[in-house]
């Protein structure tokens, strides 16, 4: 008999990754990934805890599983995750729906929690969340042609507003051996992007090699037949040294595209925050990297009324922004996480932080406009992902765009998904750029 299996993934990419190992050790033992949860056996919620509007998400998901699971459409729910692990004492007592939960450490126990309930019994698992990386095989669930390369797990960073270390323990990172093997295996059946991540790649190598190593990484990444694009998700500004902007720049795989999170330029807020560096040195950097690297893209994430932030830090932070012409930015009003040090500072109030999220989205918003119109009469190199119904067009990505969080291209051509092809840019709006394949 046919045993099913429903999974739904919650959160960042980091933990996507964690839900295809998953897939992968369920498919393994014999289950099988169904679309809905209505009529499976078990779902897999793999939860998101890191601010109040992802656990809101992860807990709704939860319950509107229970109601599935109390008429008989489902069997039991397991809950993976961080939401598990930032909760582990309370989770099952707070949610007694859940019939088996892994903390963070305990992903690769998926199938004895799945063999569990399926007997109607329970389990709950949570191993050290600092402990080795399990190197585990996944099914790859994005694409055409791209996936994610998880490079190093946990924080050491501890920024004063962020729960992710308490969550996800140190920062550890994995074997170059162990990458570069994932890489080349991926290359292999058919992936040209590796979108690299962790929480903090620029890290990466201090733990296990005494010295960064990314740029290193990045040189024999480059040297991996198939891979044609590297984008590097995630580099701290305090972080960069002339070996890894040199690489960056002279590596021709590696994408001009840099995810740098700098949250605020305000020096006074930035120390509070426990971020290392200023604000003139963040200016520095950035005018650093453009100079060195043609035609660079920068993303970034900013977090709006952080403690200390009033009228002139706010208007500080967005004259910053109209100077340093940032082509794509994550905004986020403060979210006091319990537990961390920035909840129990003063603060705006939660209409105030919003309230400033969204103009300094409309600022963004304009400087985004800008450069996209910056790219007409432009050739790009693109990487078609699909073909759209609604517009009767291809739709890829160019190297200015990541996937699920930047704008797109739509275009004519007869390039298929998942291959590259070069499009001749004649038109921009809301984000998006349109032209003809050439």
């Amino acid at each position: 008999m046919e045993k099913c299996f429903a999974l739904i993934s919650l959160g960042c990419a980091k933990n996507l990754v964690n839900s295809e190992q998953m897939l992968y050790l369920l498919s393994e033992a014999g289950y099988t990934l169904v679309e809905d949860p209505d009529g499976a056996d078990f779902a897999v919620v793999n939860t998101c805890g890191f601010i109040d509007a992802a656990k809101s998400e992860a807990i709704d998901t939860i319950l509107e599983l229970a109601e599935l699971k109390k008429t008989g459409r489902l069997g039991a729910i397991i809950v993976t995750g961080c939401l598990s692990e930032r909760y582990r004492d309370s989770i099952l007592s707070e949610l007694p729906e859940i019939d088996a939960v892994l903390g963070v450490g305990s992903f690769g126990d998926i199938v004895e929690a799945a063999d569990a309930v399926m007997e109607g019994g329970a389990l709950s698992r949570f191993a050290d969340q600092s402990g080795p990386i399990d190197e585990l095989p996944r099914v790859v669930s994005t694409g055409p042609s791209w996936a994610y390369l998880r490079i190093a797990e946990g924080c050491d960073n501890f920024c004063a507003f962020c729960a992710i270390p308490y969550i996800r323990g140190r920062y550890r990172s994995r074997a170059m051996e162990n990458i570069l093997e994932e890489a080349r295996d991926l290359a292999a059946h058919g992936v040209k992007e590796l979108i690299v991540i962790a929480q903090d790649i620029t890290r990466y190598g201090t733990d296990l090699y005494g010295k960064r190593s990314l740029a290193a990484l990045c040189r024999e990444l480059g040297r991996i037949e198939g891979v044609e694009w590297i984008r590097l998700h995630y580099l701290y500004p305090d972080q960069f040294d002339d070996e890894l902007i040199d690489e960056i720049a002279s590596n021709d795989k590696i994408v001009k595209y840099l995810d740098i999170p700098i949250q605020h330029i305000n020096d006074a807020i930035l120390k509070a925050m426990h971020r290392r560096g200023t604000g003139a040195e963040i200016r520095a950097l950035f005018r650093t990297l453009r100079g060195r690297i043609p035609d660079l893209v920068l993303r970034t994430s900013l977090i709006a009324g952080l403690p200390g932030e009033g009228e002139a830090e706010f208007e500080e932070l967005c004259e910053f922004l109209r100077e340093a012409r940032i082509e794509r930015a994550g905004v986020f009003p403060f979210s006091p996480e319990e537990g961390t040090p920035a909840a129990q500072m003063e603060r705006p109030d939660g209409e105030t932080a919003q309230h400033r999220a969204e103009l300094i989205m409309e600022l963004q918003a304009q400087i985004m406009d800008e450069f996209c119109k910056s790219c007409i009469g432009k050739t790009l190199r693109v990487l078609c992902q699909d073909y759209d119904d609604e517009s009767g067009l291809l739709v890829g990505r160019s190297y200015a765009d990541s996937p699920d969080i930047d704008g797109l291209v739509f275009f004519e051509g007869s390039c298929a998904p998942g291959e590259m092809c070069e499009v001749l840019i004649d038109g921009a709006e809301d984000g998006m750029l349109y032209g003809k394949e050439i």
